[in-house]
This record gives C-alpha cells, structure tokens and sequence, in this order.
C-alpha cells in the first residue's frame, strides 16, 4: 500500500471512467435543478429514493472510521458524521415537510433498483471491511456531487429554497475540503496488490455509473422499463438482511 498522498490515484479512477462521469455530472436533473425548472414530481422522487441511503451511508462513513489507520482519520470522519446527522438531516425532514410527504413515505417507500443497485454497494464496500475500497465508493458518492455542484459555467439561475440548499449543502470550502480529504485518503491508500487495486477500480466505476441510474430514476414515470420498477418486499428485505449481517460479522 502506497504512503504517498500525492499520488493521482484517485484522478485515474475517475479517468477511467469519464464518459459516465460527465453524464453524472451533466445530467439533465442537474442542468434542471440549477435552472429552476426542475418538476416537484422528479425532485421529491429523487429525494424520497435518496433518503433511504441515509442510514446506510452513517454506516458506511462508521465503517470508514473503523478501518481509518489513524487516529487523526478517525476523528475526521467522525466529524463528518456529525453534520450529517445535523446539517443534511434537517434539510431532509424540512423539505418533506414543505411538501407535506407522510412519513411512511419517507421511511418505507417502494425501493427502485437504482437505489438497490447503490445500497448494494454501500454495503459490499461496508462488509469489506477494506480501507481502500470503503473509499473507493464513498469518495466517488462525495466527488461526483461537489463536480455538478461547484462547476462555474454551470448559471445558477433558480431561486427556490429547496433547491439552493441542495446545491449549497454540496459545494463551498467545507464540502470541498472533505472531498480533497477523501481523495487523499484514497492516494495514499492506493493498493499494490493487483487484485485489491482492480477491485478499487470496479467498486468506483460501478458506484459512477449507479449515480447516472439514479438520476435518470427520478424521472420514471408511466412505462418504466423494468430495470427501474420498485423491487418486490421480499428483494428489501434481503437488503435488510445483508446490512444486518455486514454490520454484525
């Protein structure tokens, strides 16, 4: 494992995959979003689906901190947890609030198989138990966002709330030195065994291409292809299952 924090790494994982970068970060929900134009429908089918991640990614940053080799990570990380139990949290429950969302809706929406897809690499990167490759799918979850949020040809023309916060809550100074904490996480942690290095690879490039699933779900609606149909009670539960058993082994 490399020592190296200037390595570029984590610039080659993302090279290796640009063309599903850039249609992550170029999307229409995002060219939409800054717009103002973007359908209530589409934003709170993306916001209800994103919401189920929430408890998974606690667990995934926890298992980051587990397999931080530094007390000094640990403590990073920890603290990032903390602003999202606060700062991220509060915006979710206020903006389900101003659309008047139920809570059952909330917590226990039908699941679409790009979310499955997501949380299904959360928790293989979870039960890992790997260093690197924990944040080699939380690095790309964090940087593709600060990407289409802190991109400058990007106008920012809305004025909605719920749509500024959103796009603050995932650029600035702050958000932007977590992702360069991350990314130099994951340079340093670049493995040298081919086997762990490929898995890296795949586990970003996989976790990329979810994101441009996940967007694109967002705007399913009336003859969904039957990739993005909700996935049956009993495919959650299995879900379920492997999280309990990622978190308890």
């Amino acid at each position: 494992m490399s020592n190296d924090a200037s390595t570029d790494f984590t610039l080659r994982l993302r090279d290796e995959c640009l063309d599903t970068w850039e249609q992550a970060t170029g999307h229409r929900f995002v060219d939409e979003l800054f717009a103002g134009t973007l359908d209530d429908a589409v934003l709170l089918r993306f916001l209800i689906q994103d919401y189920q991640f929430f408890d998974p990614f606690l667990a995934l940053l926890g298992q980051a901190v587990a397999a931080a080799p530094t007390t000094p990570a640990r403590l990073r990380l920890s603290r990032q947890l903390g602003m999202l139990a606060t700062d991220e949290n509060s915006w979710f429950e206020s903006t389900f609030n101003a659309f008047d969302v139920d809570l059952e809706e909330r917590l226990h929406p039908p699941l679409t198989r790009a979310t499955v897809d997501l949380l299904q690499l959360m928790y293989e990167a979870i039960e890992s138990r790997s260093w690197p490759r924990v944040l080699a799918v939380l690095l790309p979850l964090e940087w593709v966002y600060l990407d289409w949020a802190d991109d400058p040809r990007r106008p920012l023309l809305t004025r909605r709330p719920e749509h500024l916060t959103w796009i603050d809550l995932h650029r600035g100074e702050a958000f932007q030195a977590w992702v360069t904490y991350l990314r130099q996480q994951l340079d340093a942690a670049e493995p040298g065994d081919p086997a762990e290095h490929a898995a890296c690879q795949d586990l970003f490039t996989r976790t990329v291409a979810a994101e441009v699933e996940f967007f694109d779900a967002a705007y399913a609606v009336g003859g969904i292809p039957d990739e993005l149909h909700p996935v049956s009670d009993s495919s959650t539960d299995d879900l379920s299952e492997e999280f309990n058993r990622a978190m308890h082994a």
